[in-house]
This record gives structure tokens, C-alpha cells and sequence, in this order.
């Protein structure tokens, strides 16, 4: 929002401007520039002012009338209201920023999913009750405005939420932060099923505009891409080389205010837009060649189509590559740019700024922010090169090969010539300074250097961001040592002091406050207002985790919860669904390591054991997925597959009936988990051990009261830790036990139990698939042949627990009691805690 007080780049076009630009920068420090809001004014609103501030924008700013209005524009003209009030505090908090001089946080990642943001704002605003009561007597519904507003199609998974909590939880603790990352047309992509399979459909999440974002046309930066590296002409030494690019793209900015906790500080999630610096070739239109003249115009813009687009082409795969630049290009010369204005020399940069790298995707950072100093600052390659280390900082998220990124040097020196002259000189130093230290030990000098040379050569962006960061950090204590380990092992023993652990957390106010105000309210009146502002006063719910009528009042919660879940399956799926069953729940991004192919699996067994004793006890569940596979990604697709052909089975057999059911919802977003995610009884964290970071559904879940059966992986240990051994269903293969199974090579057919032998003989001959009774080869293959993910050996485990959590779940005041300790024990997971200790521990960063 800075820009709006200390306007950036473009030079006035008038001599007159800057002497009126200097009168309206200290009328805006002084805050006499414009009468404020009357929905930011401190001490709360009254209904009829946010009402009359909602028509004056249905009427001046959407151009309808009231009589005419459609929902869609209720919630424009009341979006709009809420910015406003929005704006002020912005403004306040940007002038706080710069009197104070403090440090600022710059968060940088390809995703951000923030979902919707009006109940966001609104609850955070403490305007939720007062925005229901003004619209009331308009005749408009607010939950009716919640489901019109679309989700902003930013992210994927738990890499983009966790992105969207940190800004939050910034904001809340009054830290001044950007959040920069790309401004997608189109995201990934909204799922659609049709017949079980999946396909990709674009999500067009910007077809009525956003009306939370400001467009700053002033801001734009060039970002170049391929040409060449000369010698600088003025002889002013080797160390200043000219780039010269042979295509540019203009980054143009948007931003999105983001508030904190009770708007005491708001901070800017500024996200990159690709425009051509031509809109078209005219001289080829006026030839008659319509989509010629157009064809440079859609292949740069491209750039910030789709999230994701798929690597499985040449093209494709150097779309990635360019995004990836596009983006940390723009947003290193947007924070160089603004402190140079405010601090005047970039040697103070690490003192005035910290950087995080969200992941490997933003790593070419390290290049970038060095080719800045170095080439358009004329800073020495040494002087460069500890400020860069001083300034950036990198999270690791992913212990898989194929999400710790790397790049073919040849594509890198075609499209950035100059950051791989670059990367060439860092790694001569660390490798010198590797053969000094250890002379005879050239597996260290191939394994740690920059370059992959084994198999074509490759660029390793993990270790990259590794030595070009002052702090590097894991997501969970299980993950940290595993990096330590496994993936920077020979790095760790070069610097021991750089990999700490940073175990995620979640924003309280959006997982527990906006979609469970149910539970909310019984939390308020059970432990006061603090428990609002306060994560760890949940642990005063201990004390009424035995009181029979607390439990009946947390039970109903739950069922209200559910009920609500089941009409939205019955309208998204048409199965119909018992809301007093066990709702089995497993919501993440569709992939083998995941392992939905175990609950499939263990669904299909459950099935079986119905059908073979249909007078034994069972206790009644529904298995809940949602998630999207990859558009690449053929066996995560066929899983989807399986797990709808599957439930065709089970929910139409009438032996079975409301015991057991199978549903999957459609176009896994942050919406629809804040309707699944209240109404959950049990958590599926079911991940090979050793394979997700950290995981943060399961804090979710946990959060609102669903206990957890799950591997001891990412968090789930951190979990289990908190609310006690007894308040988690605990199974399967630690991680030194799956490295001993895969060193022997899994187990072997002869080895799978009669129960699972069953279960893969039925999908492998077609019993779920009679029209194709071939479909699922690949999966009973992959289980048989190369089971990487281990889901055979944990097959048994994971069944035996299952019936465990049966036969607690028929004691209902033991569950409940279970399901109370976990809400009560998880205030640790929040992601204020965290971002408190990154500014504490990696950024040194300090609150306004």
C-alpha cells in the first residue's frame, strides 16, 4: 500500500507534479488528506451507517437500484463498503510502517489460497453481526452474499493455505509484511466429475472482477528472459557484466489489503500480473493476420494464466520456468526499489528487510538478488553476496525428488544467461571452499555442488536457496531431522547451524471462529472472550471434558455441523447420507504418498466383513474424499476413479445401507473444507511415514474436534504429543521401519494377508469395474510389483485400527471426551505462534 504514499517508478509528466505529489505525500502522513470511512471509525458501527455506506456503493459504485439488485451485486456494493473501512487502516499502518523504520517481512510464494474474503474481513473487523443486521431489512441474506463470492483461485494445497494463514496471522501480530506472488486469470483448474473421472475445467474466478484488489498500473517492472551477457563497456571491471534480454514482460501489480485480528494493522498481498509491453503487433494486423498479431501478446501473458500448468511439454515445462522468474523478479525489484527510496543504501538491506522463500519455486532469488546488487547497483560480488545472506531465508516443504525442483542448465542459460553465469561463480566458491576443507573427499564436492552432473545436466534449486539463505527451516520436528538426514545431509554437515525446525500452524479465526461459529459460541460461553484472542486458553476446556451435559452441548454442535454436510453431499453427489454415522474424512490433495488409495482399500475390506457378518456390530460411517489429482498426474486420476466406482458398490447395495457409505466432493477448495471440516468425527492422516512435511489439515481437524488416525508423519507427531497418546489412533510403519521395508523390497504377493489378497483380487478382475474389468491393472500392479508408497505393508495395521476407532466410537461419552481434549489441546498449532517465532528466531523482526 506504500505506493500510494511514496508513488514508485514512473517519472511525472509535468514539471508541476512534484511539487503537488510532495503536498498530498504530508497531507497523507498527517492523515488530513481525506475524511476516513465511517466504517473505520474505532468503538464498532452502527447497523444503519454500515447499511447507508452498502446502498451509497450499490449506487455509485455497481450503478444499480435497490429494487434491481441481484445478489451478485449486494455483495460487490458490500464488499466495497467493507474495503473502505479497510482503506484507512491500510493507510495508518503503511505511515506506521515507514515513521518506525523497522524491519519488514517479504513473503514470497507461488500460491496463495486465500478462499473467500468477506467473512474474513468481516470477523476480523468484528463487524459479522452488525453487516447481518444492516442488510436484514434490505431483504438480503449475508450467508446468501457468503456463497456467491467466489474462491480466489490462487493455490492448491497446503503449501498456498499455509501461505494465506501467515498473512493473516502478520497482520494480527502488527508485523509490517508483503505477501508477493502471482495474480492467475484462471488458478489450477475446477474439478469436474463425469462418470468418476476427473477433468480439468477453468476455474474463471475473475469473470465479475475482484473487488477487494487495487490495480496500481504505476507499478509495473520488466522482466526479462533469454538474449546475452556482454563485458560492461565502461570497462568498469569483470565483475559488472550487461544483460541484455531478447524478450521482456511487463509486471504489473495488484493488491489485495489483508487485516489482521480486531484491524489493528493491515499489511498487502501483492500479486504480479504479465502484460506485453506491446498489446499488438499492429503492422501484422493490418496485414490481415488477426492471430498473428496477437500471438506474442497471449504467449507472455501466459505467464500468469494458470497455476500449474502441465511440465509434460517442452512448452509447458518452460512456462514453469518463467513463471517462477517472472514473479521473484518483480518482487526483488519492488522491495529493492522501496528501500533504496526509504533507507538510501542497499547495504543495509539484511538489517531492513527479510526475505522468505516460500518453497524452492521463488528459489531463483538467490541469482536474481545478486544480478540486482551486483549488475544495476554496482555493488562488488563479495559485498553482494553476504547482504543476499543476511537477507533471504528458505522453507523446504517436501522431502519428494520431484518437488524439491531442478532445472537442465541448458534451459537455464537459454531463458536466464546471466543468473547462470551467476550460480556458476557461487558454486566455484562453495566448492573451493569444500575441496579446502576436505580434500580427498570428491563424492562431498559432486553430491553438495549446485550442479547436478549425474544424467544430464541440472540445476538443484534446493540447494541453491540452501546456501544463498541465512536461515533454512523445516515445517515439523519429524521433517527437520529427516532434512537434516536425508535431502541436505551433506549440507547440514557443511553448515550445522542453518536448517531449524518452524512447525506450521494454522489461523484460528478462519479454521475455528468463521466456519464453526457453533462451536465458537459454546467456547465463548463456556471460557469468555479470551479464548478468541487467546489460542491456549482453549486448554480450559480440560476441565469440562467429563461434564455430561458440556459433551450433549458439544455433540449437538457437531450434529448441526453435519447435517449441514450432508444436504451439501446429497446436493453434489446424490447419495444420500446419515448425519448421526461417523464421518470418515479424508480432504487433501490427491497423490500416491497421500495414500487415499489405503482407505479405499480398507472401505472395499470393511465392505467384505459387513457382508460376511451382518449381525456384528458395525459402527455406522461415512467416508468423506475430496481432492484434485494433478492434470498429469494418471494414477492419482485412476484413484479418483476407483474411489467412485467403489461407491457405486457399497452405497447401492441394500445388505449394507446406512453402515457403511462412500462419497466423493467434487472441486476440493478452502470453501467446501470449512463446511467438511466442522462436521469431521475422524481425521484421515494416512501418509507414508517420512513423506509429508507436516501436514495441516490435520491441525484443522483436530481444531474442531475430530480425532486423528493417522501414521507418525509430519505433524501428526507434534499432534499426537499434545493431546496425548490415548486421544489419537496411532498405526502402521515409523520411518526407519519403511526405509527397512523398501530396502528389502516391499512385501511380496505371497506375503499380503487373505484380507488384502481379497480386496486386490476384486478390483483387479473387475468386480468394481464389470464394464472394464482391466481399469484398475495399474493400481493392483503398482501395489504388487512396486509398491514405493508401502500401502500393502501398512494395509493390516491400518484395518486393525479401524476397528479400534469402531469400538470407541460405540462408547459416545469416550469419544466425546476424546473429541473435547483435542480442541482443547491444539492452541499450539496456531499460526500466530509460528510467524511469532520466525520474527523471533529467523527474521528478527519486530512488531509495530
Amino acid at each position: 500500500m506504500d505506493d500510494s504514499i511514496d508513488p514508485s517508478t514512473t517519472a511525472d509528466p509535468t514539471a508541476n507534479a512534484k511539487p503537488r505529489r510532495a503536498a498530498a505525500k504530508t497531507a497523507a502522513r498527517e492523515g488530513t488528506a481525506h475524511a476516513p470511512s465511517p466504517l473505520s471509525q474505532p468503538g464498532g458501527v452502527d447497523p444503519a451507517v454500515f447499511r447507508e455506506a452498502v446502498l451509497a456503493k450499490l449506487v455509485y459504485a455497481v450503478g444499480k437500484d435497490a429494487s434491481r439488485a441481484s445478489d451478485h451485486d449486494w455483495l460487490l456494493a458490500t464488499i466495497l463498503a467493507l474495503r473502505d473501512g479497510m482503506i484507512d487502516r491500510w493507510l495508518d499502518s503503511t505511515r506506521r510502517t515507514y515513521a518506525s523504520g523497522k524491519k519488514r517481512v517479504y513473503y514470497l510464494s507461488l500460491e496463495f489460497l486465500i478462499g473467500r474474503l468477506l467473512f474474513d474481513a468481516l470477523g476480523n473487523l468484528g463487524l459479522t453481526e452488525t453487516a447481518r443486521e444492516a442488510l436484514s431489512p434490505l431483504g438480503v441474506d449475508l450467508d446468501a452474499l457468503r456463497e456467491v463470492e467466489p474462491d480466489a483461485a490462487l493455490g492448491n494445497g497446503g503449501l498456498g493455505r499455509l501461505a494465506a494463514c501467515f498473512m493473516e496471522s502478520l497482520a494480527t501480530l502488527s508485523l509490517p509484511a508483503y505477501g508477493y506472488g502471482i495474480r492467475y486469470d484462471y488458478g489450477l483448474f475446477r474439478q469436474a466429475v463425469s462418470d468418476g473421472w476427473q477433468r480439468e475445467i477453468p476455474e474463471d474466478w475473475l469473470s465479475f472482477g475482484n473487488p477487494w484488489e487495487f490495480e496500481r498500473p504505476e507499478v509495473v517492472y520488466r522482466v526479462g528472459f533469454g538474449g546475452r551477457v556482454e563485458d560492461d563497456q565502461e570497462g568498469a571491471g569483470a565483475n559488472h557484466r550487461v544483460w541484455t534480454p531478447a524478450e521482456e514482460v511487463i509486471a504489473v501489480a495488484y493488491d489485495t489489503p489483508i487485516v489482521g485480528w480486531r484491524g489493528k494493522h493491515v499489511n498487502t498481498l501483492r500479486l504480479w500480473s504479465a502484460k506485453a509491453p506491446e498489446p499488438l503487433a499492429l503492422e501484422v494486423f493490418n496485414h490481415g493476420d488477426y492471430v498473428g498479431a496477437m500471438a506474442h501478446r497471449a504467449r507472455v501473458e501466459a505467464i500468469s494464466r494458470v497455476l500449474y500448468p502441465s511440465d509434460a511439454t517442452p512448452a509447458g515445462y518452460e512456462l514453469r520456468l518463467r513463471q517462477e522468474f517472472f514473479f521473484t523478479s518483480a518482487s526483488l525489484q519492488d522491495l529493492v526499489r522501496r528501500h533504496v527510496q526509504q533507507h538510501g543504501s542497499l547495504a543495509s538491506l539484511g538489517e531492513k528487510a527479510a526475505i522468505q522463500l516460500n518453497d524452492t519455486h521463488p528459489a531463483i532469488a538467490v541469482a536474481e538478488l545478486m544480478r540486482l546488487l551486483v549488475d544495476e547497483h554496482r555493488m562488488g560480488f563479495e559485498e553482494a553476496w553476504q547482504i543476499t545472506r543476511r537477507t533471504l531465508n528458505y522453507t523446504n516443504h517436501t522431502l519428494l525428488p520431484e518437488a524439491l525442483e531442478t532445472w537442465s542448465v541448458q534451459i537455464m542459460e537459454r531463458l536466464l544467461p546471466r543468473h547462470m553465469e551467476i550460480i556458476y561463480r557461487i558454486n566455484w566458491h562453495h566448492l573451493e571452499a569444500i575441496a579446502r576443507a576436505h580434500p580427498q573427499d570428491t563424492d562431498l564436492i559432486r553430491t553438495a555442488s549446485i550442479i547436478d552432473e549425474t544424467g544430464g545436466r541440472r540445476v538443484r534449486m534446493g540447494t541453491l536457496a540452501f546456501l544463498g539463505a541465512n536461515k533454512v527451516n523445516g515445517v515439523s520436528a519429524l521433517h527437520t531431522d529427516l532434512m537434516r538426514e536425508t535431502v541436505f545431509r551433506d549440507l547440514n554437515t557443511l553448515f550445522p547451524d542453518r536448517i531449524v525446525s518452524k512447525t506450521n500452524g494454522i489461523t484460528f479465526r478462519r479454521w475455528l471462529q468463521q466456519c464453526n461459529p457453533g462451536l465458537t459460541r459454546l467456547l465463548v460461553e463456556t471460557l469468555g472472550e479470551r479464548v478468541l484472542d487467546d489460542p491456549e486458553a482453549l486448554r480450559g476446556l480440560e476441565a469440562h471434558a467429563d461434564d455430561a451435559g458440556f459433551q450433549e452441548r458439544f455433540a449437538a454442535v457437531k450434529l448441526a455441523n453435519k447435517e449441514r454436510l450432508a444436504r451439501l453431499v446429497e446436493e453434489r453427489t446424490g447419495w444420500r447420507v446419515d448425519p448421526t454415522a461417523m464421518f470418515d474424512v479424508q480432504i487433501k490433495r490427491i497423490h500416491e504418498y497421500k495414500r487415499q488409495l489405503l482407505n479405499v482399500l480398507e472401505a472395499v475390506a470393511h465392505y467384505h466383513a459387513i457382508k460376511a457378518h451382518p449381525d456384528r456390530f458395525v459402527a455406522p460411517r461415512v467416508k468423506v474424499f475430496a481432492g484434485k489429482a494433478a492434470a498429469s498426474y494418471t494414477q492419482a486420476k485412476l484413484i479418483i476413479k476407483l474411489a467412485h466406482d467403489v461407491a457405486k458398490v457399497i452405497n447401492t447395495d441394500p445388505d449394507i445401507g446406512d453402515r457403511l457409505k462412500v462419497v466423493f466432493l467434487p472441486n476440493y477448495n478452502v470453501s467446501l473444507a470449512e463446511t467438511i471440516i466442522p462436521a469431521a468425527d475422524l481425521s484421515e492422516q494416512i501418509s507414508t511415514a517420512g513423506m509429508e512435511a507436516s501436514g495441516t489439515g490435520n491441525m484443522k481437524l483436530a481444531l474442531n474436534g475430530a480425532l486423528t488416525i493417522g501414521t507418525l508423519d509430519g505433524a501428526n507427531v507434534e499432534i499426537r504429543d499434545h493431546v496425548g497418546h490415548e486421544n489419537i489412533f496411532i498405526f502402521g510403519l515409523t520411518v526407519d521401519e519403511v526405509a527397512a521395508v523398501r530396502a528389502k523390497g516391499g512385501l511380496s504377493r505371497d506375503e499380503h494377508s487373505a484380507r488384502l489378497a481379497r480386496v486386490l483380487y476384486e478390483i483387479e478382475t473387475g468386480a468394481f469395474s464389470p464394464d472394464d474389468p482391466t481399469r484398475f491393472h495399474p493400481i493392483t500392479e503398482a501395489i504388487a510389483h512396486h509398491d514405493h508408497f508401502l500401502v500393502a505393508p501398512d494395509f493390516d495395521a491400518y484395518y486393525e485400527a479401524q476397528r479400534h476407532v469402531d469400538e470407541v466410537w460405540r462408547d459416545r461419552p469416550v469419544w466425546r471426551r476424546r473429541a473435547i481434549l483435542n480442541t482443547a489441546r491444539v492452541g499450539w498449532f496456531s499460526s500466530d505462534r509460528t510467524i511469532a517465532e520466525y520474527a523471533r528466531e529467523i527474521w528478527g523482526a519486530e512488531p509495530l
